[in-house]
């Protein structure tokens, strides 16, 4: 069985790095207050996201090295696990962490709408890698937590100190969208694999042995999480994931209709359709005929 340190509370994580615990939801962690300790791969059942402040080397994640210079953000969604087992090699934790527990947010704005920050289900090579002026904002909202956490709690803490986490979040929207746009020579490339990767899918035999590709899937072949795959296609194309691969079956679809010797419902499964309806109800959504509609139309 794997070994995993699991912190299922904000006190857990706040021992585990000698950091007083202020409030029992949430914490701004200074990593360099905890002792130097061997590489654990780490689970957190909260909110965490990391704040990489020099340039160091403390994180694995996969098989894979990463180096995070200063202002480089990690997201982690609850449940999810960072790092590896070496037992044999100690660091030093360096960085802040922000880390706030689901219980904090039922009745809040934010609570509402923290499925809309999808970058918490990016992967840890997706991280966010900041400007020095973006990283004193970040640090200006940390600064804010922090001040009230250490007030003590009243009847306004709980609206203030959520407040400021999500004012942190949207920047955080924000930053992401700049990094889109300043990597957008290498998404075209991404975009390009995509086109590659959906016409190699269709000519082989996977629609009738797998049915229709998926989001996941795809992001999956160009290792990247479907999140950041499908926020990146966005930005670059201004469709959705899903609809770019729809409107490449659809392209598809109207050319084999031009070969009269083949039905709906053949043309239907050689796309990976499981359902003839299926295909036809999308054909009909996207072109606005049903697909024998246009047969009679390209006659």
């Amino acid at each position: 069985m794997e070994n995993v340190l699991k912190f299922d509370t904000i006190r857990d994580y706040n021992n585990f790095n000698n950091q007083a615990t202020l409030h029992p939801l949430v914490s701004i962690v200074d990593l360099s207050k905890a002792d130097p300790r061997p590489a654990r791969r780490l689970c957190y059942n909260f909110y965490t996201v990391f704040l990489k402040q020099i340039r160091c080397g403390d994180l694995r994640y996969g098989l894979k090295n990463y180096d995070y210079e200063e202002g480089t953000l990690i997201f982690l969604a609850p449940g999810q696990a960072i790092g590896e087992n070496h037992e044999e090699i100690y660091y030093q934790p360096q960085g802040l962490a922000l880390v706030f527990h689901p219980d904090m947010l039922p009745g809040t704005h934010l609570g509402r709408h923290i499925s809309d920050y999808t970058f918490f289900s990016y992967e840890v090579h997706e991280a966010l890698h900041m400007s020095e002026e973006e990283r004193q904002i970040v640090m200006d909202c940390f600064s804010k937590i922090e001040f009230e956490l250490k007030r003590g709690l009243d009847k306004h803490s709980k609206k203030l100190v959520v407040a400021n986490i999500e004012l942190f979040l949207d920047y955080c929207i924000r930053f992401y969208d700049r990094q889109f746009l300043t990597r957008e020579v290498a998404h075209k490339g991404i975009i390009e694999r995509f086109e590659t990767l959906l016409n190699d899918y269709f000519r082989s035999e996977n629609p009738q042995k797998l049915g229709l590709p998926n989001v996941a899937y795809c992001a999956g072949k160009l290792n990247l999480s479907a999140n950041y795959f499908g926020d990146m296609v966005k930005k670059e194309t201004g469709k959705t994931a899903l609809e770019f691969i729809q409107l490449k079956v659809m392209d598809l679809a109207k050319e084999k209709i031009s070969d009269r010797d083949k039905t709906v419902n053949e043309i239907a499964y050689e796309l990976g359709f499981k359902y003839p309806q299926h295909f036809s109800r999308l054909f009909k959504q996207r072109l606005g005929y049903t697909p024998n509609e246009f047969r009679i139309l390209n006659n």
